[in-house]
């Protein structure tokens, strides 16, 4: 029985020492595939990533170039109704010398501070050399 019980430690010790030598083994095979498999999943995921950040930055030069168009046509209607409002201020004041005057008699009395140039029949202004006098000390 002596024999029988050598026979199983040395069988048990055998199959440990196997085990160890075929995990060690399948461990040197499979750790480099991993690797390969790992480094080709990293591959994707980063071209997935850039793949994105390109489509977020046509999506984001497309919506900057339809807000210039709409910024451009509003600016066109603006304009056109600026113009418009000139047309039509341009129009009523045609022909009505009194309005005008009016309105510069109005702009005198709000302002009675304004210093205001008249041009002379060569349309230079006066100048102001005659406004402020000389005071008393010599200054």
């Amino acid at each position: 029985m002596c024999n029988d019980s050598s026979d199983i430690s040395f069988g048990a010790v055998f199959g440990i020492v196997m085990m160890v030598f075929l995990t060690i083994g399948g461990g040197m095979i499979g750790c480099p595939v991993y690797n390969v498999w790992l480094a080709q999943k990293a591959g994707e995921a980063e071209l997935a990533k850039a793949d994105q950040n390109k489509q977020i930055a046509v999506a984001q030069a497309r919506a900057k170039a339809e807000s210039a168009k709409y910024e451009a046509e509003a600016e066109i209607t603006r304009a056109a109704g600026v113009a418009k409002a000139n047309e039509i201020i341009g129009a009523s004041l045609r022909g009505n010398e009194a309005y005008l005057r009016y309105l510069w008699i109005n702009g005198l009395e709000n302002n009675k501070n304004a210093v205001i140039y008249v041009p002379t029949e060569t349309n230079l202004p006066l100048l102001e050399a005659s406004r402020r006098l000389p005071s008393g000390d010599g200054k």
